[in-house]
């Protein structure tokens, strides 16, 4: 827990308002528009790099068999996001 209140220490005010603000205008969006967004983001040379960064970091890295299971999940975390990131540009190219 202790990393939990350093976090939120981390956080400003204006930070949580921003993301109050942030989540409300991506409920607006609709599905279709959030994909779009996402190709375009990820099919510039930049975004490209950044998505073939967060896989190297994600998909191509493995954890010891003495791994504990809060890394394992913290891990599989992330790899969620970006399976969940390649689904919607996949969707968006081909929608």
């Amino acid at each position: 827990m202790r990393w939990f209140k350093e976090i939120i220490r981390l956080i400003s005010i204006k930070d949580m308002e921003d993301t109050v603000f942030y989540t409300a205008l991506v409920r607006k969006s609709d599905n279709r528009e959030m994909e779009k967004l996402f190709v375009r983001v990820f099919s510039s040379q930049d975004g490209k790099k950044v998505l073939a960064y967060l896989q190297l970091i994600t998909f191509y890295r493995a954890l010891n068999a003495n791994a504990p299971d809060a890394e394992i999940r913290f891990a599989e975390g992330q790899r969620s996001l970006v399976a969940n990131i390649l689904r919607l540009i996949e969707r968006g190219r081909n929608g």
